[in-house]
């Protein structure tokens, strides 16, 4: 029996697998193709759409499908095809609305399912589409006519604050899903959606009992995932509710975390 055999290892990206500067060290990827070549599984899950996540696929090249649009969505490379995927509702538009009224400053971006909207642009929306190298879509959020997978709201860290205090007060927040990717980014998705779930998903999807699963992760979005997993591990830069969920805490996304966890697997 290979050494990895009957396991499912799930990493997050940025903050995690990623280096501050987006690139995956030499150590990681070594790691992770042994890890492959000895029986294991691996994938990623990532808050990105699937087309925003190809270069890193390109260098990984998971062998089990991967996680998207936190908790939105699973897809297939090979096939090129998503193989789940969950969408807002139509009323969630007027809780994009509800916050442009109210903070009149906030960057709002509409998810489909393989491009981006950008509805209302601020400083923190427009360095999210540079760095991920975006095309400049530019809708109004009245005028997306195709279903939408996630709004994501963006700002300064301070004004996020007051926003996650706005949307508590929404009428019908219980809607919804929310969840902070980062500390400029608040997301909206359907009810369910979440990586824990995709993690559970993926392993039936690759015949791995999930109690066979590892993931790692830095932030509040990848907790649900940490917590479902046999064996959850935050990274040490992780945020204190990532910390919290984690069994595990291991080297930071700067001292190649994949490859000390694939390491202590063999232990």
């Amino acid at each position: 029996m290979k050494n990895f055999e009957g396991l499912l290892l799930v990493t997050d990206l940025d903050g995690t697998l990623l280096r501050h500067d987006k690139s995956i060290s030499k150590e990681n990827l070594e790691a992770i193709e042994y890890f492959k070549a000895n029986g294991g599984k691996f994938t990623f899950i990532t808050g990105r759409l699937p087309v925003g996540s190809k270069r890193i696929y390109n260098m990984v090249r998971p062998n089990a499908p991967i996680g998207c649009i936190n908790g939105g969505g699973i897809f297939d490379w090979e096939k090129e095809q998503m193989l789940w995927h969950m969408a807002l509702c139509d009323e969630a538009l007027f809780l994009a609305e509800y916050v442009d009224k109210n903070m009149p400053t906030m960057g709002i971006e509409l998810n489909a399912f393989d491009k981006i909207y950008f509805c209302k642009k601020n400083r923190a929306v427009e360095q999210h589409r540079k760095n991920e190298n975006f095309e400049d879509i530019i809708c109004h959020y009245t005028e997306v006519d195709e279903p939408v997978s996630k709004i994501l709201f963006a700002d300064e860290s301070e004004e996020i604050d007051k926003l996650v205090e706005l949307l508590a007060k929404y009428a019908e927040s219980e809607m919804y899903d929310f969840i902070r990717s980062d500390p400029k980014y608040y997301e909206v998705l359907p009810k369910g959606s979440s990586k824990g779930n995709l993690v559970a998903k993926i392993a039936q999807m690759v015949d791995i009992d999930i109690k066979n699963t590892i993931a790692v992760g830095d932030n509040d979005n990848d907790v649900s995932m940490l917590k479902i997993a046999g064996r959850g591990y935050a990274v040490s830069n992780a945020s204190d509710n990532a910390k919290a969920a984690a069994d595990f805490i291991t080297v930071s996304n700067e001292e190649h975390a994949i490859a000390k966890v694939i390491e202590e697997c063999l232990a």
